[in-house]
């Protein structure tokens, strides 16, 4: 079976494959009608059948159903069955993320033509082989990080892109809304934050060091009920958007909409525009009660869009916390009469102190805090939880102190580097991830005992967009890398110089027709396409293997 991620134990026991045509029907028991709405409405149109729904037990059909015993049995509440036999489908899910994952993996068994919108064949009838399929996650945290900010994707971007998450099952997006070029979601009660702050004059066209330019007005933002319609979108494919509002580094979009958020005393802010560039800014926030008060109105506004329910990880608001100059307050009077009124050593307990502010402020409303790992330096509340990105040090510091972690170090899983060596690769970023190194990447690093190793929630896939000028770009990049991270965070793989990467590749070939059929601009095993190069358009790539930290 050339299923990806590969499922924990397929059975094939021989006799009569399941015929699926226009007398199947659907048959979903109590909690799975979204499941059942989702396979008519993707299935059903590739394959032009109509998937009748019925209650009745008679004739071919697919059936649904969730028993929660099977958590127990395979150690996830994500974990389903799916058997096929010459009688119909089976697919039990230990809850509706279960059968949801079941059903994935049965379209994946119609063949790549199933992911196709509409039928490209007249046949009336799909063979599916008998089958049983015992499947469940490694990891609880299986996400992708989509930085909008650099370069805005327009809403029907980010479904098509929760669409492809889902037939991968990742199930946390990591939506990075904000940054120094642009603030892309509407706040009603500080309306400039998009009106001024959400495009920028022009846009670098390569790396920063580059001399080319667009010299066109870039931007965009998600209105509120786009935000609504993102986070309904992704939670009926049982994914949790995590929304990212980076403080108090990465905001020179907000200080360019309202001056007073920056330091005054350093610089006139009221000069600064929407960055067009790319790097970290110096215009970092002031670390006063006025920005503590208007963030606090932001992150209000946020909770609303995306609330706190059943699912696991939708409690969690990312704060950023990276990356944050600290030159502008050291040379700040207010600032560091600030930091002496409040006993604080130096500049980055002041960092410590302003993240902490906003995770009392999420506790006290039932959230929790993550941020990046560079919130650990000073000291990290109670409660708080840490994207580690700079390597495996942040996550086991975290770890080792009591925190929860999510494992993505750029080493390994910053799909925004480049794929191969060669000169044709376009705007070439940072060190060489080849989709092997991405299949070979380890979450939990050795040296964790069993409690530590515990924190580790799973694993992220993170896509920075400073070379990404649209979504063709943004395809090259994650795919098919993000199809090997997703095996890499789902299935139950040996370590990592024991893995079958031949196998891996195997499946990939089917795989590439999955991707086709869904319209991927991926990068084809043997390089880019002519049209998917950049020449002249100068990169940053970085020679030899990344540092193992």
């Amino acid at each position: 079976m050339e299923l990806i991620p590969a499922p924990s134990r397929v059975d094939t026991p021989g006799g009569q494959a399941f015929v699926l045509d226009e007398d199947t029907k659907i048959t979903g028991g109590r909690g799975t009608w979204r499941v059942v709405d989702w396979l008519r409405t993707t299935v059903g149109t590739a394959t032009g059948l109509p998937l009748w729904p019925s209650e009745d037990g008679e004739g071919p059909r697919i059936r649904l159903w969730i028993a929660p015993p099977l958590a127990d049995e395979l150690g996830s509440r994500e974990a389903y069955r799916l058997t096929v036999d010459g009688q119909g489908v089976a697919i039990v899910g230990a809850s509706e993320a279960g059968v949801f994952h079941g059903a994935q993996t049965f379209r994946q068994l119609l063949g790549p033509d199933a992911f196709r919108r509409a039928p490209v064949t007249p046949q009336r009838s799909w063979e599916v082989p008998a089958v049983a399929v015992h499947d469940a996650p490694r990891f609880r945290w299986r996400g992708l990080m989509l930085d909008v900010a650099r370069h805005f994707m327009p809403k029907e971007g980010v479904l098509r892109y929760l669409d492809l998450m889902a037939a991968h099952k990742l199930n946390v997006f990591h939506f990075h809304l904000t940054d120094d070029q642009g603030w892309r979601i509407q706040i009603e009660r500080h309306p400039r934050l998009t009106e001024v702050g959400s495009w920028r004059a022009r846009t670098k066209f390569g790396h920063r060091a580059s001399p080319l330019w667009e010299e066109k007005p870039h931007g965009g933002y998600y209105t509120q009920d786009d935000i609504r319609e993102i986070v309904a979108y992704a939670a009926a494919r049982h994914i949790t958007v995590v929304p990212e509002i980076d403080v108090p580094g990465h905001s020179q979009a907000a200080i360019t909409a309202y001056p007073e958020l920056g330091n005054t005393d350093v610089i006139d802010t009221s000069a600064l525009s929407v960055w067009d560039s790319w790097g970290i800014s110096p215009n970092v926030l002031a670390p006063t009660d006025n920005t503590l008060r208007f963030y606090e109105g932001v992150f209000e506004e946020v909770l609303e869009l995306f609330p706190a329910d059943a699912a696991e990880f939708s409690a969690f608001i990312h704060v950023g916390g990276d990356e944050c100059p600290k030159d502008q307050w050291r040379a700040s009077p207010a600032v560091q009469a600030r930091r002496k009124e409040l006993g604080l050593a130096d500049e980055d307990e002041l960092q410590s102190w302003f993240i902490r502010h906003f995770a009392k402020w999420l506790s006290a409303r039932g959230r929790r805090l993550i941020g990046w790992d560079e919130i650990l330096e000073g000291g990290l509340a109670e409660g708080a939880a840490v994207s580690s990105w700079r390597g495996y040090g942040g996550g086991i510091a975290a770890a080792r102190a009591g925190h929860d972690v999510v494992m993505c170090p750029e080493q390994h899983v910053y799909l925004d580097h480049r794929q191969a060596d060669g000169a044709d690769e376009p705007v070439p970023i940072g060190y060489v991830r080849t989709l092997e190194d991405v299949y070979r990447f380890e979450p939990v690093p050795p040296g964790l005992d069993a409690s530590e190793a515990g924190r580790v929630l799973g694993t992220q896939a993170n896509v920075w967009t400073e070379v990404m000028e649209d979504h063709a770009r943004v395809d090259y990049q994650a795919f098919p890398r993000l199809a090997a991270f997703a095996e890499v965070a789902w299935s139950a793989l040996p370590a990592p110089g024991q893995r079958d990467f031949a196998g891996f590749e195997h499946r990939m070939a089917a795989h590439f027709r999955r991707l086709d059929a869904l319209g991927v601009a991926y990068r084809p095993p043997a390089g880019p396409l002519p049209w998917q190069r950049r020449p002249g358009v100068p990169g940053r790539p970085l020679d030899g293997p990344p540092p193992n930290r």
